[in-house]
């Protein structure tokens, strides 16, 4: 298993991976993830722009050998985000996304991505990486607290019906 750097050629692989980590989103809490069109496409544009920045830690886990094409089996989509201006703190990393097919979990890969972003965040010189993990998820609770991540907030959400205009 190789975690590299992903690349421009390497989209259209990923966003089979990132309409999954949608669709398991919006399965968990429709109310919060409630995606519109396809999100697959909605990323092609905004990877592109994310990977050409270098201000970003886009990875994958490629399965492939040396002389094979790439085989995708888990990604980590990770950007340099600004604070508001009221704090000390100018910018953050934030894990956007993360999934791993589902033969390829527990054998350590997602532990290999969060790793490589918290090393590449570092190297971008950001002094803080957040995350937003559904309460739900134990797995990938347990393995951020175990790659040093630790709880800070919790969101609240009440969703409200439209009212019906008259």
């Amino acid at each position: 298993m190789t975690i590299r750097d992903a690349t421009a050629d390497d989209i259209p692989a990923i966003l089979p991976l990132v309409r999954k980590v949608a669709a398991f989103m919006q399965d968990r809490d429709p109310h919060k993830y409630t995606i519109e069109g396809d999100v697959g496409e909605r990323y092609r544009n905004w990877l592109g722009g994310q990977i050409a920045s270098g201000r970003s830690a886009i990875l994958i886990a490629d399965a492939a050998g040396r002389d094979d094409p790439p085989a995708i089996v888990g990604m980590l989509i990770g950007t340099v985000d600004r604070e508001i201006p009221i704090y000390r703190l100018k910018e953050y990393g934030f894990i956007n996304d993360l999934w791993v097919d589902e033969t390829y979990r527990n054998e350590g890969v997602a532990r290999q991505l969060v790793t490589e972003a918290i090393e590449r965040f570092t190297r971008l010189g950001v002094e803080q990486i957040r995350l937003d993990v559904l309460l739900t998820n134990e797995p990938a609770r347990k393995l951020f607290e175990t790659c040093g991540f630790r709880p800070s907030v919790m969101e609240m959400l009440l969703p409200i019906e439209p009212v019906p205009s008259t």
